[in-house]
């Protein structure tokens, strides 16, 4: 999975957990209350106010909950360190675009970071690469190579590949693998339809500078 498939993919689980936990919460603070008897339970059900504004709506309460741009750079965090020291510093003795940012112990240290943050700050940008990194992983099917997945627990040194002709086959794979293609086609299409609520609302360049989507 390449760019548009690790972001936009990323974006769209994002929004659709988010939606997942906001309509439960929902629904238990309505049951809730009607169990107290501090509305007619007839409400419950007709009160839609929450989703008034369709799906738009589940990308501006993913946008007030998290800053967006940090869940994008997430999702391609471990490519934007891997491939540029794999290419440069780690090319004479590991040719791999996946080496420690695509291991479970840097998972692990960036998500204990996070939740410490959480608790202590009430910060939430960690936990929010932590997330991003996590879809990473596994949209990579990093399990099918534990060696760097597992790592140091099979040694220290990383499955090797051979970079010499890296961007061709990156083109060949866009042309012919619809492993690659369809998830770039569908994270493309969840991209572009964020961009569109953010034209239509003028907060395109407001979202750039500072992460706002109201």
């Amino acid at each position: 999975m390449l760019i548009f498939g690790h972001t936009g993919i990323t974006l769209g689980a994002a929004v659709l957990l988010n939606r997942s936990v906001t309509k439960s919460h929902y629904l238990r603070t309505r049951q809730h209350r009607v169990a107290e008897r501090l509305e007619p339970s007839s409400q419950v059900f007709s009160d839609q106010s929450h989703d008034s504004s369709g799906v738009a709506s589940w990308f501006i309460s993913l946008g007030n909950r998290i800053d967006i741009r940090l869940l994008l750079v997430g999702s391609l965090l471990p490519d934007i360190i891997d491939k540029p020291v794999a290419v440069s510093l780690l090319r004479a003795s590991s040719s791999s675009g996946r080496t420690f940012f695509h291991t479970l112990i840097f998972l692990l240290l960036i998500t204990m970071t996070g939740l410490y943050l959480y608790r202590i700050h009430r910060k939430t940008w960690l936990l929010v690469l932590s997330f991003g990194t996590l879809t990473h992983l596994i949209y990579d099917q990093m399990w099918l190579t534990p060696r760097t997945i597992l790592w140091p627990i099979y040694g220290w040194t990383f499955q090797k590949y051979d970079l010499s002709y890296w961007l061709e086959n990156i083109l060949l794979t866009l042309r012919t693998d619809p492993m690659v293609y369809v998830p770039e086609l569908v994270g493309a299409m969840i991209l572009v339809w964020f961009m569109l609520i953010l034209v239509r609302r003028r907060k395109f360049y407001t979202f750039i500078r500072n992460g706002q989507v109201l």
